[in-house]
């Protein structure tokens, strides 16, 4: 960062929600004409907030780290429907 720059009165996560619903860019060729280009964010896009960002920089350290848990994470078991009802038949 150069020293002119000047983040002082900037707010963090202002345009965050507006860039998970997508964004244009519009790009002007040397022509004169324009293109236009719709950003979509992929529908199973993972977004890290800032803090976890830290120890979690891309892709391969978040899989890493999730693979990790998933291989000390108790191994669920189907369990038995609950039986319907639950009263007791009166004969």
């Amino acid at each position: 960062m150069l020293p002119e720059y000047d983040f002082s009165n900037g707010v963090r996560g202002k345009h965050y929600r507006q860039m998970q619903r997508g964004y244009t860019i519009t790009i002007f060729n040397p022509d004169g004409t324009a293109t236009v280009k719709r950003v979509k964010p992929d529908k199973d896009a993972v977004y890290l907030e800032p803090d976890v960002k830290k120890y979690f920089p891309n892709s391969v350290s978040v899989n890493k780290a999730l693979r990790s848990l998933i291989e000390i994470a108790p191994r669920r078991r189907k369990t038995a429907a609950p039986k319907r009802g639950g009263h007791k038949k009166i004969v």
